[in-house]
């Protein structure tokens, strides 16, 4: 359904300077240098165990000048962790102020004046950003387009679940170019490749709904139907609201039965398994 939103979840960090290139290759899951200008790529910065402290929408407009889409929510601790590793680099932080656009149907995005017009993967969405505000006639919301995202099965983290997933555990490995197994060392690699190489990586990310409109904690468990009763597992990674429907992503094993039930923990509310557009693996 073609929709025009203003995201003002998230916020854009500009990373410019001589080196800018080569720390961003240093810092993020994903090939920096193997980035075209113009292209962006969801990527993920984590910690020296393997854990995601953010997930970035990269955006390359030079070897000297990127962005970085991130949730505003996100934003203190995602640049706080960048600027720590980037004491002896020659590169420059800073937020930018710009109008960030979401679009249902990127081929109506020529309507819309933008700076630049970051199109999703292969996906129908895209976002436009406007380094000055400009007046546009939005005709659809945020819970819109963050139910987008998660029927695209991408990950949105919060503060949360910060550092408590590998990217894998996210799906990462399905999405656009998040994680490069073939590029070198940056913040977290051993634990990424492993989780690859070994097969250590037992979660993956689900998307479940349900009719209801009860709230959810993030954080908060489901329960699955066990021979013996019903047993707490996974943690609710995001929760979205949209036309009574609530739909959730969720981390948990990826090793069930098809035919296992779902369900709110302590509530009788069933959760229904929705089939991500991608095969984990």
């Amino acid at each position: 359904m073609m929709a025009i939103i203003n995201l003002l979840q998230y916020r854009v960090i500009s990373v410019q300077g001589l080196e800018a290139e080569k720390f961003l290759q240093g810092q993020l899951t994903c090939d920096v240098n193997g980035l075209a200008n113009g292209q962006s790529t969801l990527t993920a910065h984590c910690d020296p165990k393997g854990k995601m402290s953010s997930i970035f929408r990269l955006l390359r407009e030079n070897a000297e000048q990127f962005y970085l889409i991130v949730r505003h929510s996100l934003l203190p601790s995602a640049l706080d962790n960048l600027k720590k590793y980037a004491v002896f680099s020659k590169v420059v932080f800073s937020e930018q102020d710009w109008q960030i656009i979401g679009v249902l149907d990127k081929a109506k995005c020529g309507a819309i004046s933008a700076d630049f017009c970051v199109e999703i993967g292969q996906s129908e969405r895209a976002i436009l950003l406007n380094k000055h505000v400009q007046q546009i006639d939005f005709t659809g919301s945020i819970a819109q387009w963050e139910l987008a995202e998660m029927q695209a099965g991408y990950p949105i983290l919060s503060p949360e679940s910060q550092n408590e997933f590998i990217p894998q555990a996210l799906n990462l490995q399905c999405i656009e170019q998040a994680i490069s197994f073939q590029k070198g060392c940056y913040i977290g690699q051993e634990t990424v490749a492993r989780a690859k190489y070994r097969g250590i990586n037992k979660r993956a990310m689900f998307l479940l709904n349900t009719q209801t409109d009860d709230p959810v904690q993030l954080g908060s468990e489901i329960e699955m139907e066990l021979e013996n009763g019903w047993r707490k597992t996974g943690v609710i990674l995001s929760a979205v609201h949209f036309e009574g429907i609530l739909w959730l992503q969720v981390v948990m094993n990826n090793q069930f039965e098809a035919s296992t039930k779902f369900r709110l923990s302590g509530s009788e509310t069933r959760l229904n398994l929705v089939e991500l557009p991608y095969r984990l693996s």
